[in-house]
């Protein structure tokens, strides 16, 4: 059931698109409608987001006064684990079919998915692809319209908005949840996360090099989850709010460069908008902190990933010139952004009139 609904203002795969630079023919930024709408907190979420924050700062605390460096170390490497298996699994794979894996690779990224404590993939799915499908209105779970806080976690505190729960019946998820993987772990979700985000995370630092249980529980597991977790969120909230428009004004999504180094790329989130199935969701390659794409790229280079999705240079150039903010970088020599002082000021070596 493709976006091509009325009431629907986002793409989510190639094949939505009603322009020859990838968009819909109308596609306007719908507020929140409902102003009244009462927002419902579920008590047990409010309890659980209060005492997972206090203890996950807690653990902070630790990581910097008494944890050994070799339990931050591993820290960061189930952080990193975490954000690939949301960006480079649940979100890019598995959302917006932007590439193709092999089984190793699925289960690996769904290992990954796992630890980041984010429900499961199924789920994560159906909620990011009503995110783009009805993007800032009351059918998107996390409405950027509805306040900072509630775009970046209170979301998971309340009742889903009506709007959200009649049009989500209609989200077509037969890919993923014919997917027998991803079926396994939505099965059996409550052990996995048992096993890989508690267990697993708090004997390996006890056992390998001697840390306390107290450093081991609170610094691995909570203050672990607690940085994935707002790391991700921010694209839910503050690429929603600040930041530059180079390919669509239309859009809330924005980008904001600093947050590369947090989220591995996942920061380009006007582009990503504009082209939810590429599969670097930016113009951008693999780099040092464009983690995400360099990691399928490898796996790609080995067969594990394939069919990887880009965009053409000719559409993204057409996008940009119709409905860019005017942020974007030129292409190069020659563009006709180019001002005439940059042409003076530069070296030409061994010049040749065209």
């Amino acid at each position: 059931m493709g976006p091509q609904e009325t009431d629907a203002n986002g793409v989510l795969f190639e094949h939505d698109v009603e322009t020859e630079d990838a968009a819909l023919a109308k596609m306007p930024v719908q507020q929140a409608g409902d102003a009244k709408w009462d927002n419902r907190y579920v008590r047990h979420m409010l309890f659980y987001g209060a005492l997972l924050y206090t203890a996950g700062l807690y653990g902070g605390y630790l990581s910097l006064v008494s944890a050994k460096w070799q339990t931050n170390i591993f820290t960061i490497f189930l952080y990193v684990t975490s954000i690939l298996g949301i960006a480079a699994g649940a979100h890019r794979l598995w959302c917006h079919r932007a590439y193709k894996a092999k089984w190793p690779l699925q289960l690996i990224l769904m290992i990954f998915q796992t630890s980041a404590l984010q429900y499961s993939v199924i789920n994560w799915v159906r909620d990011h692809r009503m995110h783009h499908k009805y993007v800032d209105t009351d059918a998107d779970p996390h409405n950027a319209t509805r306040g900072l806080f509630f775009s970046h976690v209170g979301w998971l505190m309340m009742d889903k908005h009506p709007e959200f729960e009649r049009k989500s019946k209609g989200m077509d998820l037969r890919d993923v949840e014919s997917n027998q993987i991803l079926h396994f772990q939505r099965k059996y979700y409550a052990i996995l996360v048992t096993i890989i985000c508690v267990i697993l995370p708090t004997i390996t630092p006890v056992y390998f090099w001697n840390e306390t249980w107290t450093n081991a529980f609170f610094v691995t597991v909570l203050f672990h989850h607690v940085c994935a977790y707002n790391a991700t969120a921010l694209v839910n909230s503050a690429l929603h709010k600040w930041g530059y428009k180079p390919y669509d004004k239309n859009m809330v999504a924005t980008e904001m460069y600093l947050l590369t180094p947090l989220i591995f790329g996942e920061n380009y989130h006007n582009y990503h908008h504009a082209f939810p199935w590429d599969y670097k969701t930016s113009e951008l390659g693999g780099s040092t902190f464009m983690l995400t794409t360099a990691f399928i790229d490898f796996f790609a280079r080995i067969g594990w990933a394939y069919d990887l999705k880009t965009i053409s240079d000719d559409i993204i150039q057409k996008r940009v010139m119709r409905t860019g903010d005017g942020s974007h970088q030129i292409w190069g020599w020659g563009d006709k952004d180019q001002t005439k002082e940059e042409v003076a000021a530069a070296v030409r070596i061994y010049p040749k009139d065209d």
